[in-house]
């Protein structure tokens, strides 16, 4: 019988393993793959880039543009969850997006005046008309977007073409259609300003032709007056009311809270109020004034003298002299009639004299406009809580207010509207008890909780890819590796060294007989050997097998 090659009693980690049998062996090489497949993906979970946003809320046109882009760039990507933004590695966001800006994405779908830089040659005055309309509507649209509140928006402008032999031309009109952020409303102040700013950008464009439309087709702006039966100043009036209605009720919460506590007091208020527009004239005459108090505003002398006594025609003879006109008059225009008398003369004959004064007259004329929005009644309405009363044993109630308390709230609510009795005011407070509704929690368990969670969430990875290392590592490479070191160098044993051990049973048979009294007692070198051998077969019996099957087959072990 041929005998097997020698097997070191110092087997290397390969000779172990040799030494194993399929399943032994199936076990750890699928349990090493396993391992290293999850250690693989476990440090690629961890090493994995935190996405950020790079563009949201972008075009059609513009995103397509930009994902192209990206994949020319390298750069890796995803689109958010429902496609509302492009997704970019944290360390690449700003790098990403001054390269895109540097090649002038993204472009925006909405374009101004740059549409003017790229005028065709041979554009007809129509063309550039419109192209001037569609560069102010882009302007606006883009002034518009800058609001906060503002999500998107479109601007319509209808510019009528101007001609000169009309004679009555059509006013410009617009209409302003915007989307605003989920949450957020626009003011008055904020609408006025987007309706004051379109009408400011196209010449003689009245404010009223301007419509500010919501994306659910609500009319933000306010319509014209007289539009469906309803003036414009009608809702500012409305509004109005309302504010004072608000300021009065805040006035007696102000002045009641502090005396019955926060909570303890509920207040409504309704004012009436005269918007109509009075206008009144009246003309005015003062008696007439003394005479020298009285201003002159003109005065007429007239005086004439008639008689016998006057100086006849001119005599003598003709000359230098006698062609010289007569000397000025040595009487007063004005003043007291005095005698016309001659020298050496008698006076005959009749004289007149005229005197007109007209004097000032006074007369006033008062214009009256009466205000608009003067308080014509307020009615005020005031409930109070009852009182918290503490006894002697320190249990708490709820009691009644005394009259003398609810008679001073009174006057003091009276006197924070207001009150007055020529007006027809009202003031009614009442105390009744609170009607405390019951506000039950549903504590939810911790597990179903957000923050637990979003914190199970941020672990599941790393636990689970450790569970599943330690679940392959204590399963399938342990055992096999523990199989492995547990076979000692005797289990490599060849043939010769179990025929050795065979040999050496006769001579323990004869050291078990009569003389066996003179050999010192204890096992020999093959009784351990022998022994070690019959462990063995009890520990590992498939290694044993293996080493008799290649007995049998005259092969050489491994």
């Amino acid at each position: 019988m041929a005998t097997a090659p020698a097997i070191p009693l110092n087997p290397t980690l390969s000779q172990r393993f040799s030494g194993l049998n399929q399943g032994q062996k199936l076990r750890i090489v699928v349990g090493l793959v396993l391992f290293v497949v999850i250690a693989t993906v476990g440090l690629m979970m961890g090493r994995q880039a935190e996405w950020r946003v790079l563009y949201a809320n972008l075009a059609d046109k513009d995103g397509g543009a930009i994902v192209s882009q990206l994949s020319q760039m390298n750069v890796p990507y995803k689109y958010a969850e429902g496609g509302g933004a492009i997704l970019v590695p944290a360390d690449k966001v700003y790098d990403t997006r001054l390269r895109l800006a540097s090649q002038g994405l993204p472009k925006g779908a909405v374009s101004g005046f740059e549409m003017m830089d790229t005028n065709r040659f041979g554009m007809t005055q129509f063309q550039e008309r419109l192209a001037f309309q569609r560069g102010l509507e882009g302007e606006l649209t883009r002034s518009i977007q800058a609001v906060s509140s503002v999500q998107s928006a479109r601007v319509h402008l209808a510019l009528p073409n101007q001609n000169g032999f009309f004679r009555e031309q059509q006013k410009p009109t617009a209409s302003v259609l915007i989307s605003l952020n989920a949450g957020r409303t626009l003011d008055r102040a904020q609408l006025a300003g987007i309706i004051h700013l379109v009408s400011s950008s196209v010449p003689e464009m009245n404010p009223t032709a301007v419509s500010v439309l919501d994306d659910t087709g609500k009319l933000l702006s306010t319509p014209p007056e007289g539009a469906n039966g309803l003036g414009g100043g009608d809702v500012q009036q409305m509004q109005y009311v309302q504010q004072l209605e608000k300021l009065y009720s805040q006035r007696i919460l102000d002045i009641l809270e502090p005396v019955v506590g926060r909570g303890n007091v509920k207040a409504q208020v309704v004012a009436e109020l005269d918007f109509s527009q009075t206008e009144s004239t009246s003309e005015s005459h003062k008696p007439n004034q003394a005479p020298d108090t009285g201003v002159i505003r003109s005065q007429q002398v007239s005086e004439s003298t008639n008689g016998a006594g006057a100086q006849g025609p001119a005599a003598g003879v003709p000359g230098a002299t006698t062609n010289q006109p007569p000397g000025p008059t040595a009487a007063p225009i004005n003043g007291a009639p005095q005698a016309l008398a001659a020298a050496g003369a008698a006076v005959a004959g009749a004289s007149k004299r005229e005197s007109i004064i007209n004097y000032e007259v006074d007369k006033t004329i008062r214009v009256v406009r009466g205000g608009t929005g003067n308080v014509k009644r307020i009615s005020a309405a005031v409930v109070v809580n009852h009182q918290t009363v503490t006894d002697n044993a320190g249990k708490t109630s709820l009691a009644p207010l005394s009259e003398l308390q609810i008679a001073n709230m009174t006057a003091l609510v009276r006197e924070t509207i207001g009150f007055s009795e020529d007006r027809g005011d009202s003031v009614n407070l009442m105390n009744a008890p609170f009607a405390m509704d019951k506000v039950v929690f549903d504590e939810l368990p911790f597990w179903q909780q957000a923050a637990f969670q979003d914190l199970v969430r941020s672990f599941a990875w790393p636990l689970g890819t450790l569970l599943l290392g330690a679940l392959v590592l204590f399963g399938f490479i342990r055992p096999a590796m523990k199989t492995m070191n547990q076979q000692p160098d005797k289990a490599l044993l060849n043939g010769q060294q179990l025929n050795a051990i065979e040999s050496e049973q006769p001579e323990r048979a004869l050291l078990t007989g009569p003389g066996a009294s003179s050999v010192p007692a204890g096992p020999s070198q093959g009784e351990l050997a022998l022994e070690d051998a019959r462990q063995l077969t009890r520990d590992n019996p498939a290694a044993v097998a293996n080493i008799v099957k290649t007995w049998i087959n005259g092969e050489v072990p491994a």
